[in-house]
């Protein structure tokens, strides 16, 4: 869930104005898993804005205090979450770790880099939600490694049903400074998109998977 209307419009005005988010509705991306897609989402060039770059920052570590209380240590997502994971626990004088999709092949073989204790609080940092599997693979191995991880924190989410699914399944909770439905009405409102496009847009959402543009 998105943490107030107020910042999801605010957040989704920021990430559409430095093109973090691009929509292409006439003009699909082809994702990863071979989805054809109006949306791209790369949050990482947050990162190279410092006043977006301080917004993200400081909201996030704002709701996390609000929503778990302060936390014992700050989990980013590899890689797209290190760089604000990092941001947030030095705003929130927290130690970082950050947790790779699986361990290493060599060398200590570890998934998690940094120093973590069982039994700490941890609360993880992601910048992108989709289906949520990567997101919630981060969590598995930080259960796995004896922590209690009290919800996660995201950027932005595409707000699917099957991530909603998967989440609840995992009995993590999610919390979002934006999401698709705020994306959709703030670029109405600013003209970035328009009436037809919306409605090319919102189809999308309902069935990704399916979806095949016009």
């Amino acid at each position: 869930m998105i943490f107030d209307k107020a910042t999801a419009k605010q957040t989704a005005k920021l990430l559409l104005q430095i093109n973090a988010i691009k929509l292409q509705p006439n003009k699909p991306f082809t994702w990863a898993s071979g989805w054809k897609s109006p949306i791209y989402c790369d949050n990482r060039i947050v990162l190279s804005y410092p006043p977006i770059r301080n917004y993200i920052r400081e909201t996030i570590a704002k709701q996390i205090e609000n929503k778990y209380g302060k936390p014992d240590v700050i989990a980013g997502v590899a890689t797209g979450a290190i760089g604000i994971g990092i941001l947030v626990a030095e705003y929130l004088s927290l130690p970082f770790v950050y947790v790779r999709p699986e361990a290493k092949s060599h060398g200590r073989q570890n998934q998690i880099e940094g120093f973590i204790e069982s039994g700490q609080n941890v609360v993880v940092v992601e910048d992108l939600i989709s289906t949520g599997k990567s997101s919630l693979n981060a969590v598995k191995a930080l259960k796995e490694a004896g922590v209690n991880v009290k919800g996660m924190v995201a950027i932005f989410s595409y707000g699917f049903e099957l991530a909603s699914h998967n989440f609840n399944e995992e009995n993590v909770t999610l919390h979002t400074l934006s999401n698709y439905e705020n994306l959709l009405e703030e670029a109405l409102e600013t003209k970035y998109i328009t009436a037809k496009e919306q409605d090319v847009l919102a189809t999308w959402n309902a069935n990704p998977s399916e979806w095949n543009g016009f």
